[in-house]
């Protein structure tokens, strides 16, 4: 059978968790991995924040890939490319000079995810149909969430093991489970050449350098004179705010000793609570956000799945007060935060992709909507490390300063504006969405 007439189920949870694996490795894995080799917290919040500007930055390159290959040569190409920057990152980690080098390997990481993301969500839009998005919405969630579950969970757990049970050094550890994920990425790459569609071709393809400046221009122009875009792009900056402090300072707590304010938790625990508890959570909150979706439409459940997120957030203000020690205790409330994330972030992605990016350059217009998105964790990330020091460094505070930032995004959710219907025809690279998508 060819990659053209594969059915999704062969291709999408791969592609998906391809796309989450690079991303936390870069987002969250590198934060506990200088961790674990000595790095000041606010230091590692403020550089590993620096990591996000590639999925800031992607709309400027995003609409001249229309115009050289086609989508699926992209993602192969960049899932190769991380496998070779996370080796990298590997071989550096035992130079003396490695915190400098290993953030411009993870910086090229980060480009090549970038790029795969876009292309990604290309061969998604322009190969499934409208209907079948609904349908694999949870699973397309899941599947992110899974890669980031290996990453921040099942990698850091090893790294763990290896550390408490076979007696390695924390550099050794992480050479060991870096060069895992690079072999991980490889390996999708290997799959995707097999099996993975090529994506509706863009009209601007062949068209060389003239025709991605042009489509550049003209994806811009129109990116902008969206109805209500200004308003949209608010509900899609704000929507994950607070999760993004918490994503960038909860393993930080989770892992400092009680003297600091955390709860104490070594890698290994750590480890099993994303990968373990993650996994099932991330699993539940995800399916169950794209059944109430399909059952409800996006614009009648959006504001439930905005709550949905942004209220568990009161879990870590919770850990901050109580400071419990019993690892099960901490795994289940830690559960009910990741399910919030699970679930809500369903919410997010469909409002992406059915009510800002329709039109010819669907694409594009899906990677400047993520690139929204990546500039919250960039921005919240960013001043994480300046509220870490504002607050004088207590767990206390910067949790409750997290339920603030939580209020917008809920607030925007219910004002936020759908200008296209549930049933309207959508319209890809100039062509129709195709019935069956498969």
């Amino acid at each position: 059978m060819s990659s053209t007439s594969r059915h999704p189920l062969s291709w999408v949870p791969t592609l998906y968790l391809a796309m989450g694996l690079p991303n936390v490795m870069v987002g969250v894995v590198a934060a506990i991995i200088y961790k674990n080799l000595g790095v000041a917290n606010e230091d590692i919040a403020l550089y590993t924040s620096q990591m996000y500007l590639p999925w800031v930055l992607k709309p400027l390159w995003a609409p001249l890939l229309e115009a050289w290959r086609s989508k699926r040569f992209w993602v192969i190409s960049m899932e190769f490319t991380m496998a070779a920057a996370l080796g990298l990152v590997a071989l550096c980690l035992p130079m003396a000079d490695f915190f400098k080098l290993s953030l411009a390997f993870f910086w090229i990481v980060g480009f090549a995810s970038a790029t795969q993301d876009t292309c990604a969500d290309g061969v998604f839009m322009t190969t499934v149909s409208k209907t079948d998005q609904a349908r694999y919405a949870g699973l397309q969630g899941m599947c992110w969430n899974m890669g980031a579950v290996v990453a921040s969970g099942l990698f850091v757990s090893l790294t763990g093991y290896l550390h408490n049970h076979m007696g390695l050094a924390w550099v050794q550890c992480w050479v060991v489970v870096v060069l895992l994920a690079a072999g991980t990425m490889a390996a999708f790459g290997l799959w995707h050449v097999r099996v993975l569609p090529p994506g509706s071709p863009s009209t601007l393809q062949g068209q060389g350098l003239s025709g991605g400046l042009t489509a550049t221009r003209e994806a811009w122009g129109t990116f902008f004179r969206k109805p209500q875009i200004w308003m949209m792009l608010a509900v899609i900056f704000f929507y994950r705010f607070g999760e993004g402090f918490i994503e960038k300072f909860g393993p930080l707590f989770l892992l400092d000793g009680a003297a600091a304010g955390g709860l104490g938790m070594d890698n290994e625990a750590l480890g099993h609570i994303n990968g373990t508890v993650g996994t099932l959570t991330f699993i539940a909150g995800a399916f169950l956000g794209g059944f109430l979706v399909a059952k409800r439409t996006l614009p009648r459940s959006f504001f439930t799945l905005a709550l949905v997120l942004n209220i568990p957030h009161l879990t870590y203000f919770y850990l901050a007060q109580t400071m419990p020690t019993d690892t099960v205790t901490i795994a289940v409330i830690v559960s009910i935060e990741k399910f919030g994330f699970g679930m809500g972030s369903v919410g997010h992605m469909l409002y992406m992709m059915q009510q800002i990016a329709p039109g010819p350059f669907r694409m594009a217009h899906y990677a400047m909507a993520t690139g929204v998105m990546a500039l919250t964790k960039w921005a919240t990330g960013s001043v994480s490390g300046l509220l870490w020091n504002a607050v004088d460094h207590h767990y206390v505070s910067f949790f409750g300063w997290v339920l603030i930032f939580s209020i917008p995004p809920v607030i925007l959710a219910w004002l936020a504006p759908f200008p296209h219907d549930h049933d309207e025809v959508r319209e890809l690279d100039g062509q129709a969405v195709p019935a069956g998508g498969h």
